[in-house]
C-alpha cells in the first residue's frame, strides 16, 4: 500500500506517519517540509503527487480566528486547498481520498463554539463528497473530537484542558467559570491513530463521527488529574464569571461498530499517560 499524508507539519501527521509505516509505504507532503512540496494555497507552485497512490490522507487544516486574514486563510486551506488537492488526486489517479475533518463540522450558528473553522470544515466535507462522487473517487471523511496527547502538540487548540493538567501537576486550584459543570468530549491521539489505521486496512468508506464513547465534565477532568498527580489542590466554581457551555455531540458509534474497534484510552488513562511522559522529561 502506498499512502500520502498531506499536512506534514500537523500534529496528526507526526503521529500517523510512523503508525501507517508498519504496513504501508508512507510519503508526506507539505508547504514547509515533507517528501513532496505541496502548498494547498497555491498548488501551481507544487510538485505533482505520485500516480496511482492507494490513499491520500488530508490532515492539513487552518484553525481560523476572528480577523479577516484568519477567515481568508481558513477558506484558502480548508476549502479551496482541499479542492485543489482533490483535483491533483483526480489527475494522478489516486485510488482513495481520506479527509480528516472535525466533529465541529456538525455545529451550527446557534452554538457558542461555531466559528470559521467549523464552517469551513463542514463546507470542505460537502465539497469533497460532491467532487468524489462526480469523479468516482472513493471517499472517507472522519470527524474526530478535540484531540489531546501526552506532549504539548495539541495545547494550542485545547488550552484550558492543558491548563487544568498543569495546575493539578503543581497542586494548584482550578477555577471553573460559572455555576455549572460543562461537558466535554476528547479523543487521545493514540486512539485516533489506531482508528485511522484500521480504516485504512479495512478500506472503510463513508462519513463518520470519531468521538470518544464517553463524555466527561470539567470537574471530572480536574478530579482525575488531581488523583493522578497526587499533589493537592481542588477545583472551585467561580460564580463571578459566566457559565461555560457544554461542547459535546450526539453519540454516533457507527464507525466503531464497523471497525469492531472502540477508543481504548479513558480520560484517566490519558492523563496518566501525560503524567508519565512529563516525569520522563523531568
Amino acid at each position: 500500500m502506498r499512502v500520502l499524508i498531506v499536512g506534514s507539519t500537523s500534529s496528526l501527521c507526526a503521529a500517523l506517519s510512523p503508525a501507517l509505516s508498519t504496513f504501508a509505504d508512507v510519503y508526506t507532503a507539505g508547504r514547509e517540509c515533507g517528501d513532496i512540496q505541496l502548498d494547498l494555497t497555491d498548488v501551481s507552485t507544487s510538485t505533482c503527487i505520485p500516480e496511482n497512490l492507494d490513499i491520500v490522507i488530508n490532515t492539513a487544516a487552518h484553525f481560523g480566528g476572528t480577523g479577516f486574514h484568519d477567515y481568508l486563510e481558513a477558506m484558502r486551506v480548508n476549502v479551496a486547498g482541499m479542492l485543489s488537492l482533490l483535483n491533483l488526486c483526480k489527475k494522478a489517479k489516486t485510488k482513495w481520498f481520506m479527509q480528516i475533518s472535525s466533529i465541529y463540522a456538525l455545529l451550527d450558528s446557534a452554538s457558542p463554539y461555531f466559528s470559521i473553522y467549523s464552517l469551513t470544515k463542514k463546507h470542505a466535507d460537502e465539497i469533497a463528497g460532491h467532487f468524489c462522487s462526480a469523479h468516482a473517487i472513493p471517499l472517507t471523511v472522519l470527524r474526530p473530537a478535540p484531540i489531546y496527547g501526552n506532549d504539548d502538540r495539541f495545547r494550542k487548540h485545547q488550552p484550558f484542558f492543558y491548563t487544568m493538567i498543569d495546575k493539578a501537576e503543581k497542586g494548584e486550584d482550578i477555577n471553573i467559570y460559572g455555576t455549572r459543570d460543562a461537558k466535554r468530549n476528547y479523543i487521545h491521539i493514540e486512539d485516533l491513530v489506531a482508528v485511522i489505521q484500521r480504516v485504512a486496512q479495512q478500506q472503510l468508506y463513508g462519513l463518520y463521527a470519531c468521538t470518544h464513547t464517553m463524555d466527561t465534565t470539567l470537574s471530572g477532568i480536574a478530579d482525575v488529574a488531581y488523583g493522578v498527580f497526587a499533589r493537592g489542590g481542588n477545583w472551585v466554581f467561580n460564580h463571578d464569571k459566566p457559565d461555560i457551555p457544554d461542547n459535546v455531540f450526539p453519540a454516533d458509534h457507527s464507525l466503531y461498530e464497523k471497525l469492531h474497534y472502540y477508543p481504548q484510552i479513558s480520560i484517566e488513562e490519558g492523563i496518566t499517560l501525560m503524567s508519565e511522559y512529563r516525569k520522563r522529561l523531568a
